[in-house]
């Protein structure tokens, strides 16, 4: 475990290996998957030869059991590259833990061996177009016939959507509310899944999105994860370490726009001298950095208490997850400020950046729904 306020030896070397991963693999190439919104399956399925399809499955079931420290190391890593790629890395591994975790020993053997080389890739499918911060009332439906599954209704903003070949998805089996909800697992070659046109997005370019729609698809009782009626838990438990994973793309991403705004105000020009000179410069690289570091350390610490299952884990998530977010935007923002009108051109690259860290506020869970959970913890 992490002392205090540092990392230990072991999470320096994870934070080491992703780092050169992502330099050699991701960052030369990231503005070009962006701009021809390539989905680069093969520089996924590599990162996969490191361990990191499997992060925190166990290492029973073949993954590599890190803790959540450890993963936002190596997402935080590979979003200073693509935070788009490494976003939907994170989500793969979301799933892939939910089926470690809750599923049986029949579903685990079905999809665990595919999932961690990534030679089957997973979806997370919880929001609706009728259920997105309301995520409860998901309307899905599984009927049990027999032995299976009849699953009827669509899932939206399914990142993987059309690509992947697995579905983790919430069903309502039972009554209204978070109670009635169930979790299958859905491959995408089943008889009734289809999905519609890619999303046309502001940024996430380098992955596909997509609704998938179910009509009547039978689904084996044996792809039921956990018991019937714990799908919602099970759905806000992979929230936990989704929110803390997105947050560490968040912070990936806006570092790389610090370095880069260093760099271009020391080398531009103006009024005689380098801009980085002017104290107004360095006052805002100061509170760009300051803000990051504040964003960093609450993360990492709410990482620790995601892997302890500290009973207040659920909250540092969220807080972890606003922070970080709303900083990672802000910090980038002013990275793009700081680079003037080059900053608004595709030939450098913090307008990808600018583009790709803003859907963080939104997804995993809107950041106006973390404080109705920070605060309603507080006020229990």
């Amino acid at each position: 475990m992490m002392t205090q306020f540092d990392l230990t030896d072991d999470q320096r070397e994870i934070q080491d290996l992703a780092r050169r991963f992502t330099a050699d693999a991701i960052t030369p190439h990231a503005a070009e998957w962006d701009e021809k919104h390539i989905f680069p399956r093969d520089t996924i399925r590599a990162a996969a030869e490191l361990g990191f399809g499997g992060i925190y499955v166990s290492e029973e079931s073949g993954g590599i059991g890190l803790g959540r420290l450890e993963s936002a190391l190596i997402m935080e890593a590979m979003a200073y590259g693509c935070p788009s790629t490494s976003a939907f890395i994170s989500i793969h591994n979301m799933a892939a833990w939910m089926i470690d975790i809750f599923g049986g020993q029949a579903v685990k053997d079905a999809y665990l061996p595919d999932l961690i080389p990534m030679t089957r890739i997973a979806s997370y499918c919880l929001t609706e177009a009728g259920a997105g911060s309301d995520a409860a009332s998901l309307k899905t439906k599984a009927v049990r016939d027999g032995d299976h599954y009849v699953v009827t209704g669509s899932k939206q903003f399914i990142s993987g959507g059309g690509e992947n070949e697995v579905y983790v998805v919430m069903v309502r089996t039972g009554q209204d509310g978070p109670k009635g909800i169930s979790c299958l697992v859905i491959d995408k070659d089943m008889p009734g899944v289809s999905f519609g046109a890619q999303e046309r997005k502001l940024g996430w370019h380098s992955q596909p999105t997509a609704q998938v729609n179910f009509d009547g698809v039978r689904v084996p009782v044996a792809n039921l994860v956990g018991s019937e009626g714990q799908g919602f838990a099970i759905a806000m438990a992979g929230l936990d370490g989704g929110r803390l994973n997105i947050g560490a793309c968040s912070l990936g991403g806006a570092q790389r726009c610090i370095d880069e705004a260093v760099q271009y105000t020391k080398d531009r020009k103006q009024f005689g001298q380098s801009i980085a000179d002017f104290q107004n410069t360095q006052f805002t690289l100061a509170d760009m950095q300051t803000e990051l570091e504040a964003a960093r350390t609450l993360l990492y610490a709410a990482a620790v208490k995601v892997s302890d299952n500290a009973p207040d884990k659920t909250r540092f998530a969220a807080m972890a997850k606003r922070f970080a977010t709303d900083t990672g935007s802000s910090v980038v923002d002013r990275a793009l400020q700081l680079h003037g009108g080059y900053g608004y051109l595709m030939d450098y690259p913090i307008e990808r950046f600018w583009r790709d860290l803003r859907v963080h506020s939104i997804l995993e869970g809107t950041n106006q729904v973390m404080r109705m959970i920070i605060a309603r913890d507080m006020l229990r």
